[in-house]
């Protein structure tokens, strides 16, 4: 096996997947990366490789992947054309650097052009691009992540609020935890016998946002209720908190981790069904059972969203 590469390793979901990958494969066959240099001093300390890759730079990033066998791509922490382009900057360099397979990052239902989420039209791109080259490949196609919804009901409990606002209708999700995502990223950079493939990391069992209330309900003892919105009565809430429609806002003062536009138009997608994929990979993949939402509300102190964490430069 030649080295395997995990980039942002600075990031929330980074630090996890190298946290997990050292338990699968020998330190001595590891590079981590990060856009600065200070990221990265306590991977080196312990014996591992480390190398400062720009995405801005496809050059530089083709050295950074010189003689690697594997590469994680995890999805760009900002939306839109400047995600497609650091994206595309990565596909280039490893076709440069002659990498054998990526990892990739995306989301359910990237794929499906009619997916209205803003994010999807990245990720579809992303998946678009890498297959239209001689990569190999897996998709990591993420359920989305119960730690930003866990994270929000907290954020109500806490403001003593008895409800919160969607607009995901009746619709229906297959949450993930961040940690077991990350966790089905480690494993697919451990695993030489999955060639071209695209795999749905999904949860036990679907909710609609009533009944993941219900759960955290019934372990936390809150009456947290669900409002129904429009997405336009969304949009105008959050503008009225300071959350900022996208990652090029200010998110000083927001207090919620996310953009209203990713939000927003994720919560469209539920509503119109794009999330219920009644299909995991997840145990194939990994050999174990997801994490459930009601061990997760349980635990609450390890799945919580956390500080947002930008990877550029």
């Amino acid at each position: 096996m030649q080295k395997i590469v995990v980039n942002g390793v600075d990031g929330n979901f980074g630090k996890l997947v190298a946290e997990y990958i050292q338990e699968m494969i020998p330190k001595s066959k590891l590079i981590f990366t990060a856009p600065k240099a200070d990221a990265l001093e306590q991977y080196a300390a312990l014996g591992i490789e480390t190398k400062v890759a720009d995405f801005n730079s496809p050059s530089e990033l083709a050295k950074v992947y010189a003689h690697v066998d594997k590469v994680l791509l995890i999805s760009m922490p900002f939306v839109g054309a400047k995600r497609r382009q650091a994206h595309k900057n990565f596909v280039e360099a490893c076709v440069k650097a002659g990498v054998r397979q990526v990892i990739y990052t995306s989301v359910l239902s990237a794929g499906n052009p009619f997916n209205p989420s803003i994010e999807n039209a990245d990720h579809g791109y992303t998946e678009a691009i890498i297959q239209n080259t001689d990569l190999d490949y897996i998709f990591l196609r993420n359920s989305l992540f119960a730690e930003a919804f866990i994270s929000d009901y907290f954020r109500a409990v806490n403001n003593y609020e008895n409800s919160i606002e969607k607009n995901m209708g009746d619709g229906r999700v297959w949450f993930i935890s961040r940690q077991d995502a990350a966790y089905s990223a480690a494993c697919a950079l451990s695993d030489d016998q999955l060639h071209k493939e695209i795999l749905n990391i999904n949860g036990l069992e679907s909710f609609t946002y009533a009944d993941f209330l219900k759960v955290g309900n019934e372990v936390t003892g809150n009456q947290i209720g669900y409002v129904k919105k429009t997405d336009q009565e969304l949009y105008d809430y959050f503008d009225s908190i300071g959350v900022p429609r996208n990652t090029d806002g200010d998110f000083s003062k927001s207090p919620i981790q996310a953009t209203s536009e990713g939000m927003v138009t994720f919560g469209t997608s539920v509503r119109e069904g794009y999330l219920d994929v009644p299909v995991s990979d997840f145990y194939k993949l990994t050999g174990k059972e997801p994490t459930t939402v009601k061990y997760m509300f349980e635990h609450k102190d390890e799945f919580m969203l956390g500080e947002r964490h930008t990877t550029e430069k």
